[in-house]
């Protein structure tokens, strides 16, 4: 399927074009997809199968409404009403019978007349609470929408087309939260605990900034150290800073203009609480509510329209009636005193936006969508592919450990790493006569429960040697149970994997990946190959942003898990050490680089061992209101393959 996708782009000023952006990073790969950032000097529709127009209510989108009118495709609306972008269309280019036309087409008679009567004539502005839609959606093939608010206007406004609700995509990457913080220090005396709410994006009256202004004046009363940024440029309507010098606030408000969008994020991050109020609103989505919902930040909304629809445990909803400001600053006051309930409020919606707005599942359900709609059938949202299940088939220590025997070391290894192993057999799913699994890096510990207990027909090893070599093993369990593998030899950074396309329904990567000395991708792009759809990886490897490894770095040691180069046996011959141990995040990118759905992923025990006292490490962390979650020794990550490689040479990977 060819797609022709119309939408401003970065570094356009408008939320759209990052939305378009971060949605097209992830569409390419799962169809065919040609860009258009501007008007195309020659554009043949007739190339592609549909086309699809990216709508917001401004002046960055004329070109994609005049395409849209010209060749009917499927319309995004972000937003229920296009009467500025129109305005501007028309009006802005002196085309004042352009307008009048538009205004009788979309909205009869009665908004007729009044145009011609006081508009034309320039008595009375125009009245932009006229939506403006009902020409493109008339000449749509489709519309996608990211709420039911959206949605219930359009079927107003009389569209009778397919129609999919797709829900705005959120960023979840962590921005650096503390340097942004030190650069607000000299100007707010801004200290690690204190309590910052933001306020972030194009400054409209219609944002609710003198209402959250005057609730803040309240709390400044009742909590002198908060303190409040505005990122963003100012309406011309709104009178900023007299507003905040008639408050007596310039000491606790400070505003910032517009700023790139690395910085958007890092005082974003910086914040403890972010305001997201609309009213009045036209259905619009927030793409600062998602970066904010993401970064698992407690946030505070105006409960009208799309904002109403989320739900109730991830957001606290200000009424926007005469309890607004009671309201506002109630709420403020509950999280800037109460650190514990906010962070709490934070994780959930970070939790909600990571499971229901991930830009791959926007990407998939889109291109579900447009596959209905140039095939002339009807859409329906597919369920959520379910995530690879834990199987719920305990495999104790005890069973590993009778596979290894005492006399070569491997039981020691074996009793050394039971809690690591024993969790690893927890989180690969069951397999049946038919399916083929891969463990990588195998010493057949856990190897023979994949077919005795985990049911695969099929169970295959690979190891580091010379490629096209395969070791035929065997080995005796102490209750008599016998068990054969081969085990593949071949470099994983350099070699193609001697398996077909599609061969494996999983692939077990445990202890590999940080032993990688110049290649990581290589190996993550073969498992991508090897691994039929829906199939799963499990990864697990060494923590380096783990509490010991903080406790480590702080006081003055190596943060590695394991650090030491490797002395060479009496042959000559030296085992791969740890080239580059991962952080949590890091693996959630690496999988995601790769083409995996993260299904599972967490931090926990990796050896058994002495366990060091590290609570003053999350008193720390704590202290700094830093992320306190995946600080275990040991990382274990579950993904689901769902198209093919994203990014061969991740940034954050490769220099």
């Amino acid at each position: 399927m060819r797609v022709a996708f119309f939408s401003p782009l970065p570094p356009a000023k408008s939320g759209i074009a990052d939305y378009s952006a971060a949605l097209l990073e992830h569409l390419n790969g799962s169809i065919e997809v040609e860009t258009f950032a501007a008007e195309p000097a020659v554009f043949e529709a007739s190339q592609y199968d549909v086309c699809v127009y990216q709508l917001g209510n401004n002046p960055y989108h004329g070109f994609v409404y005049e395409a849209a009118m010209e060749h009917p495709g499927v319309v995004v609306m972000h937003e229920a009403n296009l009467h500025h972008l129109i305005a501007d269309l028309t009006i802005n280019r002196d085309d004042w019978d352009g307008y009048i036309r538009e205004i009788g087409r979309n909205h009869g008679p009665g908004a007729l007349d009044y145009a011609v009567r006081y508009v034309r004539t320039r008595q009375r502005a125009p009245d932009y609470s006229l939506a403006m839609i009902r020409s493109v959606l008339a000449n749509s093939r489709g519309a996608i929408v990211h709420s039911d608010t959206v949605g219930a206007e359009l079927r107003a406004h009389g569209f009778e087309g397919p129609m999919a609700r797709i829900l705005h995509g959120a960023w979840t990457t962590p921005a650096d939260r503390m340097s942004y913080r030190t650069r607000l220090g000299p100007f707010m005396g801004l200290e690690a605990r204190t309590p910052l709410i933001g306020v972030f994006g194009f400054l409209k009256p219609y944002k609710r900034i003198a209402e959250s202004l005057r609730a803040f004046r309240r709390l400044v009363r009742a909590v002198p150290e908060a303190r409040m940024i505005l990122v963003g440029e100012a309406h011309p309507d709104l009178p900023l800073q007299s507003l905040i010098a008639s408050m007596n606030l310039q000491e606790h408000v400070h505003h910032l203009d517009f700023v790139p969008i690395e910085d958007f994020n890092g005082y974003l991050a910086a914040c403890d609480i972010v305001l997201n109020l609309r009213y009045p609103t036209v259905g619009e989505s927030s793409g600062t509510l998602q970066r904010a919902l993401g970064m698992g930040k407690a946030v505070i909304v105006s409960d009208v329209g799309s904002f109403r629809e989320l739900p109730d445990d991830i957001c606290l909803k200000a009424p926007v009636d005469a309890t607004e400001e009671e309201h506002l600053f109630e709420y403020l006051n509950l999280l800037a005193t109460r650190p514990s309930v906010r962070t709490a409020l934070g994780e959930r919606a970070r939790t909600w936006a990571e499971q229901e707005c991930s830009w791959e599942m926007a990407a998939r359900r889109y291109a579900e969508f447009l596959g209905a709609v140039v095939e002339g059938r009807e859409w329906q949202q597919a369920a959520k592919i379910a995530a690879p299940q834990a199987n719920g088939v305990p495999v104790p220590a005890d069973y590993i450990a009778s596979w290894a025997p005492a006399a070569n070391g491997s039981r020691s290894y074996v009793e050394t790493h039971r809690t690591r192993l024993e969790r690893t057999l927890a989180l690969t799913p069951l397999g049946g006569p038919k399916d083929r699994i891969l463990e990588m890096g195998a010493y057949l510990q856990i190897t023979p429960a994949l077919k005795t207990r985990l049911g695969y027909g099929e169970v295959r090893g690979c190891y580091y040697g010379p490629r096209g070599q395969t070791d035929h093993r065997s080995v005796a369990s102490e209750h008599g149970e016998d068990f054969c593998c081969d085990v593949d030899l071949f470099d994983a950074e350099k070699d193609v994997f001697p398996y077909e396309d599609g061969y494996f329904s999983a692939v077990l990567c445990c202890e590999l990946i940080e032993h990688l000395s110049s290649d990581p991708m290589h190996m993550m792009c073969e498992i991508n190959r090897v691994l039929k759809p829906g199939g799963t990886l499990v990864l697990t490897t060494p923590n380096i942003a783990s509490a010991r490894a903080v406790s480590a770095i702080l006081q003055g040691f190596h943060p590695m898990l394991f650090p030491a180069y490797i002395r060479p046996n009496r042959g000559g011959e030296t085992e791969a050490r740890h080239n580059r141990e991962y952080s949590a995040r890091e693996v959630k990118d690496l999988l995601e680089n790769s083409g995996f759905e993260v299904t599972a992923l967490d931090t926990g025990p990796f050896r058994e061992g002495p366990k060091p006292e590290h609570a003053w490490v999350e008193h720390l962390l704590e202290g700094y209101i830093l992320p306190k979650e995946h600080r275990g020794d040991g990382i274990y990550a579950v993904g689901r393959k769902c198209r093919g490689v994203r990014d061969r040479y991740p940034a954050w990977l490769y220099s």
